[in-house]
């Protein structure tokens, strides 16, 4: 790779890092090319991607961040998979990595936080961003709906005195 291809690698490698909700690094020895075929399409389902980085361009990509503990991730053969929501990436690599011991998990990049092992298999636990949404649009429209009844109660409660009212009348 020349001068300008390195330059313009590292530009990208930034730009994952700055636009991702976080970044999975992994150690992928001895996966074979369907073995990582089913890695990446894993991470799709969950919204994210994976590449396979090389550990000194990525070291100048991240500029300092994380300092000694995240260039300790970049070792051998490595991947990184990422995605906009944080949960995504370590929800597949998790994943992929409970029937796979190919494929280790070594840590994360979480803004300026840097994950262990334990805290992405922990951050993988955690509902994604969707799962979030969700719960809370659930919450709203069941208050929406108890508004509604309770809006509602006092006019059925009339209705129903003067229909008694109107029937006693009439008999």
């Amino acid at each position: 790779m020349d001068r300008a291809g390195k330059a313009e690698a590292i530009k990208t490698l930034e730009g994952v890092i700055a636009d991702s909700g976080s970044v999975i690094v992994a150690r992928y020895t001895g996966l074979s090319v369907a073995e990582m075929t089913e890695f990446r399409g894993k991470l799709r389902e969950q919204g994210a991607v994976a590449k396979v980085v090389k550990n000194r361009l990525f070291k100048k990509a991240l500029d300092g961040k994380g300092g000694d503990a995240a260039d300790a991730m970049f070792v051998d053969q490595t991947i990184i998979a990422y995605a906009e929501d944080p949960v995504a990436a370590a929800k597949g690599a998790s994943e992929f990595a409970k029937d796979n011991d190919k494929l280790v998990i070594i840590g994360g990049l979480m803004g300026d936080e840097i994950l262990d092992a334990a805290g992405v298999d922990a951050l993988s636990k955690m509902p994604s961003r969707e799962e979030q949404i969700a719960t809370v649009v659930a919450r709203l429209l069941g208050q929406a709906s108890q508004i509604g009844q309770r809006l509602a109660a006092p006019g059925q409660g009339l209705a129903g005195a003067i229909n008694v009212i109107g029937e006693k009348a009439a008999a």
